[in-house]
């Protein structure tokens, strides 16, 4: 598909660069580059992943017309909506209800004003993460998100381990208290800890070194934009974003001028904070992919 092609469908079908940079993960500044035709020549996985954005779009176009708003049942079966109290759940999200008020129960605070002291008090059972004070669903991996995650965390763990490195890398749920403060609590895929002081046997507080997400269609536009924004601004220094549908590693190393840089599965891709020694071989990764 060419840019020509690009260009006359998203016209077409009045697709706005938001909506392809949430399904491709290229930041809109760079579509806007690529449409407008000052980059003249785009990366190979670059126009990959756009073409795959638009053919999910046409798919999703078509379900759309025909089976219902598809993408909001996904997005409540697979967790991307913000998590809600078993309080909230009944209507008192306001602490005011009668149950609220009950002896021994805990009354709940709103959306947007969630600590960790309150990520502390839910069930055990009840995965989420708390970002900026709000809690977020987490759905239960698959096999394939699981089997990436442990792929890439051995591949990391087997570097540091054979270079006697002093890094540590983790593997979720390991939760990361990211802004040293009550209103964050994130548990990443993979991430890798250089400083030793962040330690805690609880938890990681404050940034790690490292951090890759694998994303899922009611995650990525959580991982694209909102988790983009606190990893960065958090200090952490690089951050992989791997969707297996797309077949592609989006990575942000925020010590370099060249980013996003878009990486397919096809070839081992190297780990900045490693100055490129340690690199990722996700051949097999994209085979087994393939093949389920």
């Amino acid at each position: 598909m060419t840019i020509n092609e690009m260009r006359e469908q998203k016209a077409r079908r009045r697709y706005t660069y938001q909506m392809l940079s949430e399904r491709s993960g290229i930041p809109v500044p760079t579509l806007q580059k690529i449409f407008s035709g000052e980059t003249q020549f785009p990366r190979r996985q670059t126009l990959l992943a756009l073409e795959r954005a638009f053919a999910e779009l046409e798919k999703e176009t078509a379900r759309s017309l025909y089976g219902g708003n598809t993408e909001q049942k996904e997005l409540l079966r697979d967790g991307g909506q913000a998590y809600k109290t078993p309080q909230e759940q009944h209507g008192g999200g306001d602490g005011s209800s009668a149950a609220s008020r009950a002896e021994g129960e805990r009354i709940w605070p709103r959306q947007g004003t969630y600590t960790a002291e309150d990520y502390l008090a839910l069930p055990d059972e009840q995965r989420v993460e708390l970002i900026d004070g709000v809690f977020w669903n987490m759905s239960s991996p698959g096999v394939i998100h699981q089997w990436i995650v442990g792929e890439v965390y051995r591949q990391i763990s087997n570097y540091i381990h054979a270079h006697g490195g002093a890094c540590r890398p983790f593997i979720a749920p390991v939760d990361v208290r990211l802004d040293n403060d009550d209103r964050t609590m994130v548990q990443p895929d993979v991430m890798i800890l250089c400083d030793p002081g962040k330690l805690s046997p609880e938890r990681v507080n404050g940034a790690p070194d490292y951090v890759m997400e694998v994303i899922s269609p009611s995650t990525k536009r959580k991982d694209y934009t909102l988790k983009l924004h606190k990893y960065q601004t958090a200090g952490v220094r690089e951050y992989w974003i791997l969707d297996p549908r797309q077949e592609v590693v989006l990575i942000y190393y925020f010590e370099s001028d060249d980013i996003p840089v878009i990486r397919g599965l096809g070839e081992p891709i190297p780990v900045g904070i490693y100055g490129g020694d340690l690199q990722i071989d996700l051949r097999g990764v994209q085979e087994w992919i393939r093949h389920y």
